[in-house]
Formats: C-alpha cells, sequence, structure tokens
C-alpha cells in the first residue's frame, strides 16, 4: 500500500514534466498531437535570438550571484558558528534565515522599494536591470548558503586550527590552510544550490528586472502566457535538464559532508 502510494505521489509530481520532454521532440507543431521524432524545435531554439540573450543574462546573474551569495553566506556562517554571543547576533541570524520563511512575492516587493529609494536618495542604482537582479538573488541565495555552510563548520574539528594557530599562523593563514579547504565542499554545495535558486526564479525577478534585462524564466513565462509552442517545451527540457544537474551535484556535495 505504501509502495502504491508512492508510486502514485512520484506520478502526479513527475509526470507533467516527463510528458513535456517527449513532446519537444515532436514533429508537429501542435504540442497535444505527436507527429513523429523530431529535434527540429531544438534547432529552432538555437535560432531565437531572444532566448539566447535571455539565456546568456541568466548564466550570468546566476554565476555572480551565487558568487556574492556563498562568499556573504560563508562570513555569516563563521559569525554565528565561531564568535559566540556578541552584539547583534540576533538580528544578524534573524536576517539570514527571514529568506528562507518569506513568500518571494515579499522579498521580490520589499527589494523593490529598496532600490527605488536608494535611487531618489543617492541616484544608485539608476533603474532596474542586471545589477539589481544580482543583487536580489545574491540576498535569498546567501541565505541558503548559510545554512549549508554553518552545518559544515560545526562539523570541522577545531583542534587542527588552534594546533596551526600555536605552531605561528596568524588567523588569515589559519583560515586559508586549514578552516577554507575543510569548508570546501559545503563551499561548492552552496554556490551550486544558489546558482539553481537564481537560474530558476522568475517571481522576484520580475520585481527588479527592467528593460532589457529578462532572465530566461522570465521569457519562458511570457511565452507560455500566448500559448504552449514546441520551442517552449524544447527550452524548458533543456532548463529542467541543466537545474537537475547543478541540483544533483549540490546534493552530492551536500552528502559529501555530511560524512
Amino acid at each position: 500500500m505504501i509502495r502504491l502510494a508512492a508510486t502514485l505521489g512520484f506520478a502526479f509530481l513527475y509526470a507533467p514534466i516527463l510528458s513535456l520532454v517527449v513532446y519537444s521532440f515532436n514533429e508537429s507543431r501542435l504540442v497535444t498531437v505527436w507527429g513523429g521524432f523530431s529535434t527540429r524545435w531544438y534547432g529552432a531554439l538555437l535560432a531565437d535570438e531572444q532566448i539566447l540573450d535571455a539565456a546568456l543574462i541568466s548564466l550570468q546573474v546566476a554565476v555572480a550571484s551565487a558568487t556574492i551569495a556563498t562568499v556573504i553566506g560563508t562570513l555569516a556562517s563563521l559569525a554565528l558558528a565561531r564568535h559566540g554571543r556578541f552584539r547583534g547576533r540576533f538580528l544578524l541570524g534573524g536576517m539570514v534565515t527571514a529568506p528562507l520563511v518569506m513568500p518571494e512575492v515579499v522579498v521580490g516587493l520589499s527589494l523593490l522599494l529598496l532600490f527605488v529609494a536608494m535611487e531618489q536618495a543617492v541616484g544608485w542604482p539608476a533603474g532596474r536591470g542586471f545589477v539589481t537582479i544580482v543583487i536580489a538573488h545574491a540576498t535569498f541565495g546567501a541565505a541558503f548558503a548559510a545554512v549549508v555552510i554553518q552545518a559544515r563548520i560545526g562539523a570541522l574539528d577545531r583542534a587542527t586550527e588552534e594546533a596551526a594557530a600555536d605552531l605561528g599562523a596568524g588567523p588569515v593563514r589559519v583560515f586559508l590552510d586549514v578552516t577554507l579547504p575543510g569548508l570546501a565542499p559545503a563551499l561548492v554545495s552552496a554556490w551550486l544550490l544558489a546558482f539553481t535558486l537564481s537560474l530558476d526564479d522568475v517571481v522576484i525577478a520580475s520585481f527588479v528586472t527592467g528593460p532589457g534585462a529578462s532572465t530566461l524564466p522570465m521569457v519562458i513565462f511570457s511565452k507560455v502566457r500566448l500559448g504552449v509552442s514546441p520551442e517552449v517545451n524544447a527550452l524548458a527540457t533543456l532548463v529542467i535538464a541543466v537545474v537537475s544537474l547543478a541540483t544533483g551535484l549540490a546534493a552530492w556535495q551536500t552528502m559529501r559532508t555530511r560524512r
């Protein structure tokens, strides 16, 4: 009975995705009518400049925001895990975990209001575009990165760091030669997780973007509103492949950090 329920549950979740992948190889332009196997829509997809430009923007945003999120998450994790009680610890912990529980609509709207207020006050950022998307994605990506990295920091043996300090290594040398290599698997996992979240986001990006900076999920959403086309199926299949690969690598690295 349990296996049957699990099978039905997985079928309910993944059967639509599987059908989308299958129909991306459909010869017919009608997405619900099978006309034979073909890869013509992948060729048409590669000739679509709008999609290619959006994909390039999404990759650039994901790489930049994931890098920033990993750095911020590392610093926040070290402060929370290694420095005990300090003034502002409760506030820092709340700021790190808030994006995890807040709806994306709330996060996107609050960031939009922040950017508008900053532009009026100091003139930066001038409008919404690539920079504001990177900042927004790094903001919520840092929360997820901090969770992964903080768990790894708690599992590190501080005796090695103390031994290095006793042998004359300064704090920076101890961090670079001892702490950072121990955190490497968690840093990779955190980066891949933040990269995947950025590449997959459409809600927050729709609030903080502007003309000429549409990400790939936003382009997909706009095309679907006009009706599902075979090109969208092919594009969605490629996105599923990339996100699944990144998520799988992140999960693999996370499992390694727990050993």
